[in-house]
């Protein structure tokens, strides 16, 4: 495997971020990729109505938090974008990812990256981007507007009880109160 670690090893940081506390090295076909530790990933920056397809972890983890590190490398300008990309999708490949997951996980990258960075490299790799992307946003579209359905709906029960639980509150002595948290609707990935 071109991984040459065989445990990632995090500890979390904040909701939705983890830290890495050991290092995590790619062996590519010329360079070595060493992600340092304290590097801060998301691991996979799927959305949450998408999570139920594509959770945030899994068999590409490792392939995630390089891709992380590569676009951070791609926004310092040493690595071109494209080739972090690419770089995921072949570590996916290395890592066993399923084809079919690995090319949508690809495409939305690619899309992810803007649409200058997705003209950048050709023609061919939008093309490619499209046949993948549409048929997979067939795929994914209908229970996606089902769970963001959902989603709206248990936000809604979840404001009416905690305006209730406020408006019974002021009742209740100051010292034995317990916070009552307010709900947040939460459809992005951070």
């Amino acid at each position: 495997m071109p991984f040459l670690d065989n445990d990632v090893v995090v500890k979390t940081f904040g909701d939705k971020q983890w830290t890495l506390v050991e290092q995590l090295r790619y062996q590519g076909n010329q360079d070595l990729f060493t992600v340092p530790p304290n590097f801060k990933t998301d691991f996979a920056s799927v959305p949450r109505v998408f999570v139920w397809f594509l959770p945030r972890y899994g068999r590409y983890t490792k392939a995630a938090i390089l891709h992380d590190y590569l676009c951070d490398e791609a926004r310092a300008g040493r690595l071109k974008r494209s080739d972090a990309d690419g770089l995921f999708r072949r570590a996916m490949m290395e890592l066993e990812v399923a084809f079919l997951r690995r090319w949508i996980m690809w495409a939305a990258v690619r899309v992810g990256g803007g649409v200058q960075q997705l003209l950048r490299p050709g023609l061919w790799q939008v093309l490619l981007v499209v046949v993948i992307g549409v048929p997979a946003l067939a795929l994914v579209a209908a229970p996606a507007i089902l769970i963001v359905a959902a989603l709206a709906l248990f936000w809604l029960i979840e404001l009416v009880f905690y305006a209730g639980l406020k408006l019974f509150s002021g009742r209740t002595p100051p010292s034995e109160r317990k916070p009552v948290n307010p709900p947040t609707l939460l459809l992005k990935t951070s």
